[in-house]
């Protein structure tokens, strides 16, 4: 053997001891807690090549901010005082820390992409003071054009325009960006990919879609600042997905999300629209749930939800999504309510944008499947995101039905209890349920097993 052998083998267990060690006070010590897949998968990368995977743990590895709990505010102790009808839901959200339920306005669904672009548009041009505009992309075609115009016109009439777009998701959004600060709009990256990359940020990402005009009025949903998400780009059809507008203290709500993300983002401490307050919401008003989730909460707060929804559920389960790889908890939480007479009702589309997630999700529909689930596969690309539970329950946003939404990224829900706008979304999931095919599991085979488990293993996304 020769001679340096021995001390590269010495330097190399002290390097994998080192390394497993950062990573378990990393975990424990700043309670990064992650699926058993993830962590399994850190430490197999840590042990086999230190060199390569503690890097990329400083890099990635973070999931959780560290943040002070602060004291509950006379707002969140007054809505914790009142009755709320022992709602075991609206009870869980007040004790994950979630902004308190709002009244809002009549809700507007734009399951159609010219319907969205339209209310898109009238929601900034109605902004007096100020517009809030966080995407996680602005496309470099005719909607992104559009965008700039409409904000020029907002900055020459004196709006100030404060736009935030995630990091690594508009990195094709460079030639907007110039244009929309060039316009007077202030424009900030979140976590550039290459701005600390040391700091164990990198992988967090911020995928909340909102429009916010002077605190009064929101416009939010699933859809990106892109022509496929509108009008379809390329020659091809656009997307099918589902975005919403209304008004009233639930904007407000959702623009101190914004604030609170823009200061994470920026440093700048900026204080609310200082447009003349809204007329007061009548008594009769609707009430909804934001339902913010991602590495400023201390816990999964979405996730926690949809578990709760799910093992409560009493008549049906109804989900539409672009990616479906849940984890092992959220599955097994879908599978009993199947099996204990939940109707379960998964709409996909056939093939989404990204082959690995249609990959990963072979081995949950199978599960799904057996337990008596319904999965309907809708022949072009669907992006909405939607959750209907007994028909009572609705939650509507940014969110997808895998790890990254639920335990990576910075996610935004509202969560509906109000009539109109669920019959009007369980309508829209008929729709495209009647016009799609039914999933039909592969031949069991234990080379599609192991390839099954190795495939989602792989796709833990860190």
């Amino acid at each position: 053997m020769p001679a340096w052998v021995i001390p590269w083998v010495s330097w190399h267990t002290v390097a994998v001891v080192v390394g497993l060690l950062l990573y378990v006070l990393a975990t424990q010590g700043l309670q990064q807690r992650r699926p058993p897949t993830a962590a399994i998968a850190w430490v197999i990368l840590i042990a086999l090549l230190p060199y390569v995977g503690v890097p990329l743990f400083l890099m990635f590895g973070s999931r959780k901010r560290r943040r002070t709990v602060a004291s509950a505010g006379p707002r969140e102790r007054a809505a914790a005082d009142a009755d709320v009808n022992t709602d075991p839901l609206v009870a869980l959200a007040q004790a994950l820390r979630l902004p308190p339920p709002a009244a809002h306005t009549a809700v507007s669904l734009h399951a159609d992409g010219q319907v969205a672009l339209q209310a898109l548009m009238q929601v900034i041009g109605e902004a007096r003071s100020t517009l809030h505009i966080c995407t996680y992309l602005i496309a470099n075609d005719a909607i992104g054009r559009a965008l700039v115009e409409q904000v020029r016109e907002r900055v020459a009439k004196g709006v100030t325009v404060r736009i935030l777009i995630d990091g690594v998701g508009g990195l094709s959004s460079w030639p907007m960006m110039r244009r929309l600060r060039a316009s007077g709009a202030r424009v900030a990256w979140f976590i550039p990919p290459l701005h600390r990359p040391l700091h164990g940020r990198t992988n967090l990402r911020n995928h909340r879609k909102m429009v916010l005009a002077d605190g009064q009025r929101a416009w939010l949903g699933g859809r990106n600042l892109a022509a496929e998400y509108f009008e379809g780009a390329d020659g091809r059809a656009p997307w099918v997905d589902l975005s919403v507008d209304t008004g009233g203290p639930l904007a407000a709500e959702l623009d101190a999300i914004f604030l609170s993300d823009w200061r994470f983002a920026t440093g700048e401490q900026a204080g609310p629209a200082s447009a003349p307050a809204a007329p007061a919401a009548p008594a009769s008003a609707d009430i909804a749930q934001a339902v913010p989730s991602g590495p400023e909460y201390a816990d999964d707060t979405l996730h926690a939800l949809l578990l709760l929804a799910c093992y409560r559920a009493h008549t049906s389960i109804a989900i539409a999504t672009p990616y479906f790889v849940p984890d092992e908890s959220l599955l097994q939480a879908l599978c009993l309510a199947a099996r204990r007479g939940v109707q379960v009702r998964l709409l996909l589309p056939a093939k989404s944008n990204h082959r690995l997630a249609d990959l990963a999700r072979g081995r949950a529909l199978q599960q799904i499947s057996a337990a008596g689930g319904q999965i309907h596969l809708y022949p072009s690309m669907l992006h909405a995101k939607l959750v209907i539970i007994d028909d009572e329950w609705l939650l509507l946003g940014s969110a997808n039905f895998d790890s990254r939404s639920l335990f990576l990224n910075y996610e935004l829900m509202i969560a509906f209890r109000e009539r109109r706008t669920i019959s009007a979304c369980a309508s829209w999931f008929e729709e495209h349920a009647g016009a799609s095919g039914p999933w039909r599991a592969p031949a069991p085979g234990l080379l599609r097993n192991f390839g099954d488990g190795l495939l989602l293993w792989l796709a833990f996304q860190m």
